[in-house]
């Protein structure tokens, strides 16, 4: 397991570099893994369905699997300790009983709550269009996309989000149902073989207003 926590929020998000370079020779557990997923699942979601969904690729067969559908980023394919494929499930709705079950078992919620709620959730979700699920879903699977890569820094990682892949055709390649799994990016993670680039911000005058 890595060592190196890091508690400097500022410096988390300030040091923060899209890495395309990393020692190959550093392998994250599956128990550290399991632990930054854990801790970017704490992320927000609609109703709290959490429809996101990750393919941990760090195997060299995942890998070469992954190569050919990832042919504009072959060194972070190659370097990184692994590439998390993130996932949208059109199907989230699934585990709403799962999910408010437990908050009630956990003394989160009353028993009454979680049937009121459930009950107007599933209805709601008759009248939703695919369309509409996909945009909140891709919402989601956004925000815990970012906090996954928030949490990599503090584990001592860096990461780079990869938009740039065959998505119609990773689903399939990796056991799941294309229908049901919507591809939302890329992240490799590992550590760090470059410092990476700094880059500008737009200034808050231009992209904000107050009213």
């Amino acid at each position: 397991m890595n060592n190196t926590k890091l508690n400097d929020f500022n410096e988390i998000i300030t040091g923060r570099r899209s890495i395309r370079m990393y020692d190959p020779t550093v392998k994250i557990s599956k128990e550290e893994m399991t632990e930054i997923l854990s801790e970017a699942t704490l992320a927000p979601s609609s109703l709290n369905l959490q429809p996101w969904r990750f393919v941990v690729i760090d195997s060299e067969e995942g890998k070469a699997k992954l190569a050919p559908l990832a042919k504009f980023n072959q060194n972070q394919v190659k370097t990184s300790s692994a590439v998390i494929a993130v996932f949208a499930d059109m199907n989230s709705i699934d585990y709403a009983d799962e999910i408010y079950s437990q908050a009630v078992e956990l003394g989160l919620m009353p028993a009454e709550v979680k049937d009121r709620q459930l009950a107007g959730i599933k209805g709601m979700y008759e009248g939703v269009t695919d369309e509409m699920k996909k945009d909140v879903n891709l919402i989601d699977a956004g925000l815990v996309s970012m906090q996954l890569m928030l949490v990599a820094r503090a584990h001592g990682y860096d990461t780079n989000p990869i938009g740039g892949y065959e998505k119609e055709q990773t689903a399939e390649a990796f056991g799941l149902d294309a229908k049901r799994y919507t591809p939302v990016m890329l992240i490799s993670i590992g550590k760090a073989a470059e410092e990476g680039y700094k880059s500008v911000r737009l200034p808050i005058e231009t992209i904000a207003e107050w009213k």
